[in-house]
């Protein structure tokens, strides 16, 4: 695994190593035919690099909570265009997680948006993309917006409960300022059935079931 890691890192330069290889068997050995093994893994490492791009590497950084380290390997990219589209459908969701991240709102939108318009790979990860689109209108105070970013969200499916009970509350937030408190009831409880076991959605959970009683419908 380490080996491999350490191949997707270096495979450009490894690449075109093999690449030079190729050149100088070809040239002095007057043999395209002894140096095209060269040629072939050089050119595919190549291909792979700028095709596949280090994605693995990032996948890393985010499970182990470095932040920063993921932000390095994504700038690494600079041709994202040479990507297959639906790991560059991941590239420009994690771009816009990170500026999220910084409270960066326009530019995560920005990214968050090409990545959606490229097409995610599951349902669930559109879900979860339409989700923090909401979330990300909600910090802007386009109301309006995130509903229907939250209520595409949860049509699309979502990928685990945590993430439906926070869409529900968000639905619920949204239909408390829109003074339909039914509405607003209703979602409370769907998302105070499914049980979160997430710290900050349980907190958000007691601090709105504080009051939600109170209200009329």
């Amino acid at each position: 695994m380490k080996f491999y890691n350490i191949l997707i890192k270096y495979r450009l330069y490894i690449g075109l190593a093999l690449v030079v290889v190729g050149l100088v068997t070809n040239f002095w050995g007057n043999s395209f035919w002894a140096a095209f093994p060269a040629y072939l893994i050089g050119a595919l490492l190549i291909f792979g690099h700028f095709f596949f791009g280090p994605l693995r590497l990032i996948q890393e950084y985010m499970e182990a909570g470095d932040m920063e380290g993921a932000e390095r390997v994504l700038n690494t990219i600079k041709f994202p265009g040479l990507m297959y589209k639906p790991i560059r459908s991941v590239y420009y969701t994690l771009k816009g997680n990170l500026a999220m991240m910084k409270q960066d709102y326009d530019g995560a939108e920005k990214m968050m948006k090409k990545g959606l318009d490229l097409g995610m790979p599951m349902k669930e990860a559109e879900g979860a993309s339409l989700l923090q689109m909401g979330m990300l209108s909600m910090q802007k105070n386009n109301i309006r917006q995130a509903e229907s970013y939250i209520r595409q969200a949860l049509r699309k499916g979502l990928p685990d409960k945590e993430n439906e009970a926070a869409a529900y509350l968000q639905l619920c937030s949204i239909m408390m300022t829109k003074r339909e408190f039914r509405a607003s009831k209703e979602f409370f409880r769907k998302a105070k059935a499914l049980k979160p076991t997430t710290p900050q959605i349980v907190d958000q959970i007691k601090q709105v079931e504080k009051y939600i009683s109170r209200i009329p419908g």
